[in-house]
């Protein structure tokens, strides 16, 4: 056989491997885009994409709230005293342990995006579609008043489910305030939550449930709805790129999430935190006693603390969390 021949046979060869390969990856291609559009993983994919998308954000993020957990905790009952700054509490955490006490209750915090944000984005996804569909249906848009409905609902109901996890983070947040003698020193989330239901019943894995709700239902009133209607606003009134739009509406989304929802989440910071004296009785009987108990005794503008520490909480965590979902809402369209 000639050399000719060879290099001929040799070349035919590599053609039909590398068409084969290529065949075989537009099948496997073809196969995983099949799976996306099946009924199942198109009505999975918003809550997957939430979950993912918030657990990002909080792996940024869970050194602000740390802080700002602190911030909200600290001069309980007195309307005198110290004035904590995240710069000062920074420094106490860190001059206690190591810089990685900033991540204290990351699990909880993980396991809270994995519940509430994948069923509040879900929901919220889930919602909107259908007012999408109905609004097509009769030759309208979905209004702002449409958007906040969708944004409280979602809210509300992810609250509620994720609640045990958001009070496991608490406490594995506030546990360091403790004197070493009390401190539980909660080893992982499942320890948290193991150790709460055999000292307290597993009714108490739902404490402080009422101010949990009420804030999400606010914080998504101001995240999902505003982020909705501004990104809408945006397209419509600017020739912005998609980013920018999306960046921009995050950023005004994280403020009214802020306003509206740091009083809430003050008063569910208290609530979760507190337990029973030497006498046997809580603090706070409810949300509405909180309330009264730390505008009488420490005054009104307490409700407030910390508001910067908590935007710079909220903002960045919304923008993250709001930029991750469009990107995987584009990846797995």
């Amino acid at each position: 056989m000639s050399s000719n021949t060879l290099k001929q046979a040799a070349e035919a060869a590599r053609t039909k491997s590398s068409s084969m390969g290529k065949q075989g990856s537009e099948t496997v291609a073809a196969v995983g885009n099949d799976f996306l559009h099946t009924p199942v993983m198109r009505a999975a994919l918003p809550f997957i994409n939430g979950g993912i998308s918030g657990m990002v954000a909080t792996t940024v993020i869970q050194p602000v709230d740390m802080i700002k957990v602190r911030l909200q905790l600290a001069g309980e009952g007195v309307a005198t005293g110290p004035k904590p700054t995240p710069l000062s509490v920074t420094r106490d955490i860190l001059a206690q342990g190591k810089v990685l006490d900033l991540y204290t209750g990351l699990s909880a915090g993980l396991l809270r995006q994995a519940v509430y944000t994948t069923a509040r984005l879900g929901f919220f996804d889930t919602f909107m579609k259908g007012l999408q569909t109905r609004a097509k249906e009769k030759g309208t848009q979905v209004s702002f008043l449409e958007r906040a409905g969708a944004g409280l609902a979602a809210g509300g109901i992810a609250a509620f489910i994720g609640n045990p996890a958001d009070l496991a983070l608490i406490r594995m947040q506030s546990d360091g305030l403790k004197p070493i003698a009390e401190r539980k020193n909660y080893k992982s989330v499942i320890d948290a939550l193991t150790s709460i239901v055999k000292s307290e019943g597993i009714t108490a894995l739902w404490a402080g449930a009422t101010p949990t709700v009420v804030r999400a239902m606010s914080l998504n009133l101001g995240q999902l709805a505003f982020f909705s209607e501004a990104k809408a606003q945006l397209k419509k009134h600017t020739q912005w790129s998609p980013q920018s739009q999306t960046l921009t509406a995050s950023a005004i989304a994280g403020f009214f999430a802020s306003f509206f929802s740091l009083p809430f989440d003050f008063v569910k910071t208290r609530l979760q935190k507190q337990q029973r004296g030497p006498d046997g009785k809580l603090p706070y009987k409810s949300m509405t006693d909180c309330f009264v108990k730390v505008a009488s005794q420490e005054g009104i503008t307490r409700f407030y603390r910390g508001f910067g520490t908590y935007y710079v909480r909220i903002a960045p965590h919304a923008m993250v969390t709001l930029i991750v979902v469009d990107y995987l809402g584009w990846l797995t369209r």
